[in-house]
Formats: C-alpha cells, sequence, structure tokens
C-alpha cells in the first residue's frame, strides 16, 4: 500500500501534539477508531470513520460510522457529521473525533506548493501580480499575497475608487486609513437603490459617480484604484468587487505600480500607458473638483491631472473597454481589438507558434462561435523572430464544475459570484473547451474564481499574460460590426498586460509611501546589461532555489495545462437546482 498522508494529533490550543505518533494514511480506505489511536476514549466506536483519500488531489472522503458524532474545520468553518453523513477534507482541515475532544489535522504532502517560494525584492514586484490573501487558508497559500490595508496606506491626499459592487461599512472597517483621506472620488456601477443607502452611510467628503452607459445591458465593471500621494501616484488594477466575500474568501489578481510627480524642469515625453491612462479616464466622465495638496499647491482632479506624473517605467500596457461604437482610428482603442493591436506590435519566441490560449473568468456571456473565432484571432496575434505569425491558439475555458462549488470554501453561496445561465453554458460548441479549476499549487482550489486571466502558454512558460476585469463576453471584449470596420462594446473594463518586451529587468522601482528608491546608476546599469529577453513563467516553471535574472515568475493560481473535463463533470450554472448537499449541508438554490 502506498502511504497519501497523516492524521497529525493537535492540542486544544491546536498546534501539534508531540508525545502522540502521527497517524499514516494509506491510498484506499482507512478505518479510524479506538482500536487505532493511543486515546482511551469509549465514546470513539471501533470503526468510528472511514477516510479514503483522493488519488488525483490532496482531498479524502470522510464517511462517519459511529454512533458519536465529529466536527470538520475547513479554514474558518466548523460542520458537525452524524452517523451515516459524508464530507470531504482537505490537507490542513481538522477533525474534532468527539465534538470538542481528539483533533487530528488532515496532512497530504502529496501536492507541492510553490507559492511558497513566490518572493521578489520590491523593486521587482511591479513586473508581476499578487493574489489576494484569503482568511481560510493556511500560511503557505498567502505567501506574498495582499490585503486591503497593505494597497491602501500611507499618505494618501486623494483616492479615485473604480468598481462595480461596493460595501461602504465593510471597506471602511477593512480600510481605516480612508476615513482620514481628504477627497474620495467613488466610480460604481451599483442600482439607483444601493446608491441611495451608499449616499447615506459615506464620509462627508465622499464624492459617487456611475459613468454613462450609452448601450443597453452595459455596466461599469472596471476594477481599479488610483491614490494620489506627496510622492507620486499610486495605479492599482485588480479584481475583486470592494465587498468582504471577494477580498476574503474568492481567487482573486491584484497588480500595482507607483510612479513619480515628472520634473516640471525637465519634462519627459508621454508614454503609451499615459496616453491610454488619460484616454480611459476621460471616458468616465466624473465631475471634475477642486483640490489644495501640501507644498504642492492647487489642483483640479479631471484626467488630464494624470499627465503629471512619469510613467516612463511602466511594467504593463492597460487594455479598457468603454462603451460605445468605435470605428476609425477608434477600432484599436480598446477591447480585443486593442489587445490584437499590441500582441500585433510584439514578437514571441518560436515555442509559442500555435500554442494553446487560456480564458480564465467568472461570468459567461451568450456566445456564438463566429465571436470565439474573432475572439481567438485577435489573442493570437503576433509574430516569431522570423516575422511569422504565431497562427491560431486552440483556446481551453478554465471554469468551475458543480462539484467545485459544492466542496468550496463558501459551498453553493460561492455559486451567486459566478453568474452564468444555463442557456449560456449549455451550449454544445463550447463543450471542447471545457478544463477543470484546479489550484493545489496555490491552495486555492477550494477558493472559487472571480480572478480573470487571459495568457498564451507552452508548458510553463507564459508568451503574455493579461490581469483584468472582463469576463468572457462580446459585452465586456466588443463585438466587430460593419465588416469589420466598427467594433460595439457595452461595458466598461480595464486589464494590464504582461509582456516580456515591456518589463524592465532592473525594476528600477519607486514607492510613494517609502523614501526607498532604486539608485539610478543601478537602473542604468541593469538596463544597459539586458542582453537576454525577460521570460515571463509560472511558479511551477521557476524552479525552488534559483531564479534566473530574466525570468519572472507569475502566481497563475490554476494548474497549467489544465485538466479537460472528464465525461462526469458538469459546469457551473447558477439557474439550475441541485440536490446534493454542499460542505455545509446546504443545497441549491439556498432557501
Amino acid at each position: 500500500m502506498c502511504k497519501i498522508g497523516y492524521l497529525v494529533p493537535l492540542n486544544r490550543n491546536l498546534e501539534e501534539e508531540g508525545s502522540v505518533c502521527k497517524l499514516s494514511i494509506f491510498d484506499g480506505s482507512n478505518v479510524i477508531g479506538r482500536n487505532h489511536i493511543p486515546i482511551l476514549d469509549k465514546r470513539i466506536s471501533r470503526k468510528h470513520l472511514s477516510l479514503t483519500p483522493s488519488p488525483h488531489s490532496n482531498s479524502a472522503h470522510v464517511l462517519l460510522e459511529g454512533t458519536n458524532p465529529i466536527v470538520l474545520h475547513s479554514g474558518n468553518k466548523r460542520r458537525k457529521l452524524y452517523s451515516e453523513d459524508t464530507a470531504t477534507i482537505y490537507d490542513g482541515d481538522i477533525i474534532e473525533l468527539i465534538p470538542g475532544h481528539h483533533f487530528f489535522k488532515y496532512h497530504s504532502p502529496k501536492t507541492t506548493h510553490p507559492i511558497r517560494h513566490f518572493h521578489l525584492p520590491n523593486h521587482k514586484i511591479p513586473s508581476t501580480f499578487r493574489l489576494l490573501h484569503l482568511q481560510p487558508l493556511p500560511l503557505w497559500a498567502n505567501t506574498s499575497s495582499l490585503s486591503i490595508p497593505d494597497v491602501i496606506q500611507g499618505d494618501i491626499q486623494i483616492a479615485i475608487l473604480s468598481n462595480y459592487m461596493l460595501d461602504i461599512h465593510w471597506l471602511l472597517s477593512a480600510c481605516p486609513a480612508l476615513s482620514k483621506v481628504p477627497h474620495v472620488l467613488l466610480i460604481h456601477g451599483e442600482s439607483d437603490g444601493r446608491v441611495e443607502h451608499i449616499k447615506r452611510n459615506r464620509p462627508a467628503n465622499w464624492i459617487l459617480h456611475k459613468p454613462p452607459l450609452p448601450i443597453s445591458f452595459g455596466t461599469h465593471h472596471s476594477k481599479a484604484m488610483f491614490l494620489v500621494y506627496p510622492r507620486g501616484v499610486r495605479v492599482v488594477v485588480h479584481t475583486a468587487n470592494l465587498i468582504h466575500v471577494d477580498w476574503n474568501n474568492k481567487s482573486q489578481g491584484l497588480w500595482m505600480q507607483d510612479f513619480p510627480w515628472k520634473d516640471q524642469n525637465s519634462p519627459t515625453k508621454g508614454s503609451g500607458f499615459e496616453n491610454d491612462l488619460v484616454e480611459y479616464l476621460s471616458a468616465l466622465k466624473w465631475p471634475e473638483f477642486s483640490v489644495k495638496l501640501p507644498s504642492l499647491g492647487n489642483f483640479s482632479i479631471n484626467p488630464y491631472f494624470f499627465k503629471k506624473f512619469n510613467y516612463s517605467d511602466a511594467m504593463v500596457r492597460l487594455i479598457a473597454s468603454v462603451p460605445g461604437y468605435h470605428s476609425g482610428a477608434g477600432l484599436k482603442k480598446w477591447g480585443h481589438m486593442k489587445l490584437r493591436s499590441l500582441l500585433q506590435e510584439c514578437t514571441f519566441d518560436e515555442e509559442f507558434k500555435k500554442s494553446p490560449l487560456i480564458y480564465q473568468f467568472s461570468s459567461l456571456g451568450s456566445l456564438d462561435e463566429k465571436w470565439m473565432a474573432e475572439f481567438a484571432s485577435s489573442l493570437s496575434a503576433g509574430s516569431c523572430e522570423d516575422k511569422t505569425p504565431l497562427g491560431m491558439g486552440e483556446a481551453q475555458i478554465i471554469w468551475p464544475t458543480v462539484e467545485d462549488v459544492r466542496c468550496s470554501l463558501e459551498g453553493y453561496a460561492a455559486g451567486s459570484c459566478i453568474p452564468s445561465p444555463l442557456k449560456n453554458v449549455e451550449k454544445a460548441f463550447l463543450k471542447k473547451y471545457w478544463s477543470k479549476w484546479k489550484a493545489d499549487h496555490t491552495g486555492r482550489s477550494r477558493a472559487m474564481p472571480h480572478i480573470k486571466t487571459f495568457t498564451r502558454y507552452n508548458g510553463q512558460n507564459l508568451a503574455w499574460f493579461l490581469l483584468t476585469s472582463a469576463n468572457l463576453s462580446k459585452a465586456a471584449w466588443g463585438t466587430l460590426q460593419k465588416n469589420n470596420t466598427q467594433l460595439m462594446i457595452r461595458s466598461y473594463e480595464l486589464g494590464v498586460l504582461f509582456l516580456p518586451s515591456s518589463i524592465k529587468r532592473g525594476g528600477c522601482g519607486f514607492s510613494c509611501t517609502s523614501n526607498v528608491t532604486l539608485s539610478e546608476d543601478k537602473c542604468t546599469r541593469e538596463e544597459s546589461s539586458e542582453m537576454k529577453k525577460t521570460k515571463l513563467v509560472t511558479l511551477c516553471g521557476m524552479g525552488r532555489d534559483w531564479l534566473p535574472e530574466e525570468m519572472i515568475p507569475f502566481p497563475v493560481p490554476y494548474k497549467l495545462p489544465p485538466q479537460p473535463y472528464s465525461p462526469q463533470d458538469v459546469p457551473w450554472s447558477w439557474d439550475r437546482q441541485y440536490s446534493d448537499k454542499d460542505v455545509y449541508g446546504q443545497v441549491w438554490p439556498m432557501m
């Protein structure tokens, strides 16, 4: 028999109890009872429970066979099981063999966790993205992750927060620093009823704005922050709504970079990042307001105010969507046509010729095969060094199954934030795309994805990587019309594109919240020594002990290559009924 893991005895403080031996767990069914553990307690049956590890993951199936209940701890959730009840446990979960007594932690060392080794020096952090810190996960899974106070900190003078959903009470409690910011603008996508609630509970100096939506069924969906400091501006692009569950229970991503004020005596020219940023902010049409910044002077806060910062070291390009009918010079400014135009300018390694594409998101629009080909054409753009096209990539859609949602950290409740109806999910042509959400290496298999990512890859190498608010829909990405001369977009979206050509190997870090700046000599030296092309790699491809200077690790939360659905797997849709109980004993829809 093959040893799979252990049951590790714990004391009442949930610390490992060294005086009691670990109980080995083997493949197949393991009987756990008073004959198998050194505990004299007749409340524990001789065959108290059976535990059967999964051959493909770090989970195990539990069947309670004894007459007395047990308690399972998963993250910060606690569930009691009675005789004949079943459940799934995961690496790090805790079993109380009798409620309040005899604690054992399930440990399955089978799965490696490369995220443990994801550490970058500060000046290199803007060259990749970060995962958000999730409360229920073990410490190793939150390596280098971020919470909202890590982002909104320091002497902020102006905060512009862009999002779809907003819980004002949670935001102020999670980030008390915001209540001290002199000027706050909230750009949102909330309904009129919710806006009235926010207005009644906001601090007096906060301004609310909902951008215009000229085409029906559009939303303001972009998730970003623009934080102005005495030293510069922090630009943040992320995937989480400003609500508790998004920042604590779901797989999410965030990128940020700080930029200094321009030297007014020797003004720098604009950049692609600056032009894209100001053009996008101009489309939001927020009400201009005036501020007086200590030691800096008076300013009108409009989109052109953001031209006062030096973005020459930007590590990404912006990919935004703005509602409207875009043609002529505007055809390639937004949506998937903007992504196409940037990729067309790039050369990639030969290994990415006809390599696959990943579409990973949390809401699926009403799609057809014609649009899927149009979208894939944009994401397949680019050339090799010999000027030949990369060629079309085969797309793979990473989407949670019903079983993934049922066994998730939130149970079926997680499905409310994966809001795709059966009519969109069940289309026959989509079957060839479905791939599993598997995230054991980052500890997030049970943290349902609200993150949205698109990439082209070969093995563990990435040609490029996009972190975005945009789901897979025509509303978000746009659809070509009028013989491909017009792009129609319904919603606002914002994402950041990582390209090997955009990432400076030296990093040249600048911080708005610290006086430490990488020296100019170091920047120059790094840039002049840039002989090898930067490579983007997943955590599984970065190695354990040493990362070459030219490699940038990306904490892609899901496994690559993804595993296709089995015949038994059913893609999640939120308007079906599910009678199998979830990890909290609930069915769906929840009553």
